[in-house]
């Protein structure tokens, strides 16, 4: 018989302000990236009103990590140092690897009706930290999407289901990383190996999780033990979660801002190069359009 993961801990997210004053929900961060290693973060935004999030992410540098945005309703303005541009709407994804250095700004836009989206944050290993930047942009259609039966939808971002692989592939982090549409009663089962990390953040509705069927409200996050598989039932009128499971680096985190490291001595040496503008290593890919005291921001 198939062994069911028990539950580590579940918690609600915390209200969060950021960016230049974007008002979200905090699934996890800085506290619980060792625990729930190789994912660092977790941000849910979420309002109906434009004020809470229209001033958005100006500028800023990211190094040795990778970040993942997925929008369910509304859309993105992007622009980062590769020359990349555009919007990220509805049903779209993100997925970019800072590596050695990328600045880039995201920009929400005003929307009728309930914008949200998710940005979640995946380490980069030791011998990946300086890689080249790379960005990656799946629209809407472009999600694998899998009937798995008993009321059960899945969109796939990354990995492989009912013989279906998401549309992020080559990743430097083993990592599996789906949106989960439940119906009333309908019960997810997702085979994860042992001493990989697993997560479930429900963010519509309530479902039981884990061996022991523990409950979880909306905008919660669960953590699950490290042997079996993971199992999560609707309850109510149904659930909808995001689920990602991953194997562990187990390095050392050095974390400031929006810059993971190994080391005390790394961020510093991160930090002194953004501000004497040498951040980016990609030369001759792109050109300086800020300020002359410093490298800011790039077009190709």
């Amino acid at each position: 018989m198939k062994k069911i993961r028990g539950i580590e801990r579940i918690w609600s997210c915390s209200p969060t302000l950021e960016g230049a004053g974007v008002r979200l929900c905090r699934a996890f961060g800085y506290n619980e990236a060792r625990t729930l290693d190789p994912f660092l973060l977790l941000d849910d935004f979420h309002s109906e009103n434009p004020r809470d999030y229209v001033n958005g992410f100006p500028w800023h540098p990211h190094r040795g990590i990778e970040t993942v945005t997925y929008m369910i309703s509304g859309s993105v303005e992007h622009g980062d140092s590769l020359g990349n541009s555009g919007r990220i709407n509805s049903g779209d994804v993100q997925w970019m690897t800072a590596g050695s250095g990328i600045i880039h700004q995201e920009m929400p836009q005003p929307y009728d009706g309930m914008f949200q989206g998710f940005q979640l944050w995946v380490n980069l290993p030791r011998a990946h930290k300086m890689m080249a930047p790379r960005y990656r942009e799946v629209k809407a259609g472009e999600l694998a999407v899998v009937d798995a039966g008993g009321g059960v939808t899945v969109r796939i971002i990354a990995g492989e289901m009912g013989g279906k692989m998401g549309p992020v592939r080559d990743l430097v982090v083993e990592c599996e990383y789906f949106d989960v549409e439940m119906r009333a009663g309908a019960a997810f089962e997702l085979p994860v190996r042992d001493g990989n990390n697993a997560i479930a953040y429900i963010y519509a509705g309530e479902a039981r999780v884990g061996a022991g069927e523990d409950v979880a409200g909306a905008r919660s996050l669960v953590h699950f033990k490290d042997m079996g598989d993971m199992r999560i039932v609707a309850s109510g009128k149904g659930a909808r979660a995001l689920v990602a499971a991953g194997r562990p680096l187990r390095e050392p985190i050095a974390w400031r801002g929006p810059i993971v490291m190994n080391t005390e001595e790394e961020l510093a040496t991160a930090f002194e190069e953004y501000m004497n503008g040498t951040f980016i290593r990609q030369e001759g890919r792109c050109t300086e359009i800020g300020s002359k005291e410093g490298c800011r921001y790039y077009k190709k």
